[in-house]
């Protein structure tokens, strides 16, 4: 029987890396959420990179960047960090730079493992049936917050433990896992006011870009994997549901 754990931080990661597991970054807010959307309305693949310099680089060269500091767009950029900026009139067919505060820098961070793909709610369902196809060991990474918890990661990790396992081929690793397990059992019948009690959402509404927070807790409303790889060295993200069609 395979293992799902879950770890809260990037600064954990370490403690959880293994290079045949399989590892799901989140950044619900809204790293992952956008780029399963992005894939949804065609992009056709995203670079991630860790740095707004680089980010700028990449720019400079022609490409189309979006880039994301501290929940706002960086100057730069075509595009920022909401999942509504990433229609399908302006990036169906294109290649994307991406950049974000926490989310692009968990997936440097994992680039190493046998597979890493970003999760979201909104793509829970096409995250869970990958890894039951792959039948390898699963950890959710959590973006967090510059290397802190948050609840949004977290909730989501208990959400794919829970689906998981109830599928009898999972089961936990560890503590972890049962506490996100127990989180998202806990407040999954009323997210969006639990929500409403965390740093990210106050950060968001401050900055008036609560307008997605919504859509980022929808369940399951793409079917969007994206995947990454790595191509001359390059990670390298593009939608593995694309495959299957």
């Amino acid at each position: 029987m395979n293992v799902i754990d879950v770890c809260f931080s990037p600064a954990l990661y370490p403690l959880y890396h293994h290079p045949e597991r399989i590892v799901v970054v989140v950044d619900v807010f809204r790293a992952t959420t956008t780029m399963a959307t992005a894939f949804h309305n065609g992009v056709r693949s995203i670079r991630p990179v860790a740095t707004v310099e680089e980010a700028g680089r990449y720019k400079e060269s022609g490409w189309l960047v979006g880039a994301e500091r501290n929940v706002k767009r960086c100057d730069f950029a075509d595009f920022g960090n909401s999942p509504f900026d990433y229609t399908a009139e302006k990036v169906g067919g294109k290649d994307l730079v991406f950049t974000t505060t926490n989310g692009t820098k968990a997936l440097t961070l994992a680039r190493e493992a046998s597979g890493v793909l970003t999760g979201a709610f909104i793509n829970l369902q096409a995250v869970a049936s990958y890894c039951m196809e792959r039948r390898r060991d699963v950890v959710v990474l959590a973006s967090g917050w510059e290397d802190k918890i948050n609840v949004e990661d977290t909730l989501f990790g208990g959400a794919l433990t829970e689906v998981l396992t109830a599928t009898g081929n999972y089961r936990m690793a560890g503590d972890a896992a049962l506490i996100a397990r127990d989180m998202w059992n806990e407040h999954r019948g009323h997210l969006a006011s639990y929500i409403r009690q965390t740093e990210h959402f106050h950060r968001l509404e401050a900055n008036r870009l609560a307008d997605s927070v919504a859509y980022c807790l929808t369940l399951n409303a793409v079917s969007s994997l994206p995947l990454l790889h790595i191509a001359d060295g390059t990670p390298v993200l593009t939608d593995y549901s694309r495959q299957l069609k």
